[in-house]
């Protein structure tokens, strides 16, 4: 029996997500006027606050690479210290997808690295395990957790808004790719978000059971480097 090849899954993975979320009733975001609209840099992004706010250049002017991303070929240069490598794909980096309500990234996990937890506001997400294994799951809002040990070829679904986690747990550094229904899916990370914000010591100390010496150790860690 023949097997698929991974890279010819992802693509599959990454088309039916693209199809399935089309034609759901809720989109993540609105349906584009146009078959498609590439950012007319000549305008200029940084005038806009939201990229859908800047103008499509003329039909006529896009190239076929305007529609074609190579920056997935290798993983980004830098892992952080949870072990993880990360490259997100927008419209901002590939022109080709604006306004088709979608995205995706490529994470590469070191043995023993996580992917903390965290959720995405505005969009669901499909993960598909290049290579490795990967722990991966969600809490529902009810707190119950959904979580397996995904190997090569298999693919997960985060719910929007719910949090999830992912953690390398083979012998070998893994990649994933996932694939978002909005072209500005947004990332809410726990721990930065509750120890890396300014939120008063007091109010953690109490929900966390934590001492002050702890919660200036935590902040150390996640306070965003000036």
């Amino acid at each position: 029996m023949n097997r698929m090849s991974p890279q010819l899954t992802v693509l599959l993975v990454i088309f039916s997500l693209h199809c399935y979320m089309s034609d759901m009733a809720m989109a993540s975001d609105p349906d584009p006027l146009q078959d498609f609209c590439i950012p007319n840099t000549k305008w200029g992004y940084g005038r806009a606050a939201r990229l859908d706010t800047v103008p499509c250049k003329n039909s006529s002017e896009a190239t076929t690479d305007d529609f074609v991303f190579s920056g997935l070929k290798k993983p980004a240069e830098e892992f952080s210290n949870m072990g993880i490598a990360a490259v997100s794909v927008t419209p901002q980096m590939f022109p080709g997808l604006n306004t088709l309500g979608m995205s995706f990234v490529r994470a590469d996990i070191q043995v023993g690295g996580i992917n903390a937890p965290h959720f995405h506001p505005r969009a669901t997400e499909i993960t598909y395990v290049l290579q490795g294994k990967v722990y991966s799951g969600f809490v529902d809002s009810t707190n119950r957790v959904f979580a397996t040990v995904l190997e090569q070829g298999e693919v997960m679904v985060f719910p929007r808004g719910l949090v999830h986690f992912q953690m390398n747990v083979g012998e070998s550094p893994a990649t994933v790719f996932g694939c978002f229904n909005s072209q500005n899916p947004g990332v809410q990370k726990i721990p930065s978000a509750l120890f890396g914000s300014e939120i008063k010591d007091e109010l953690l100390e109490k929900a966390f059971g934590m001492t002050p010496k702890q919660i200036d150790k935590m902040r150390r860690k996640f306070v965003p480097k000036g």
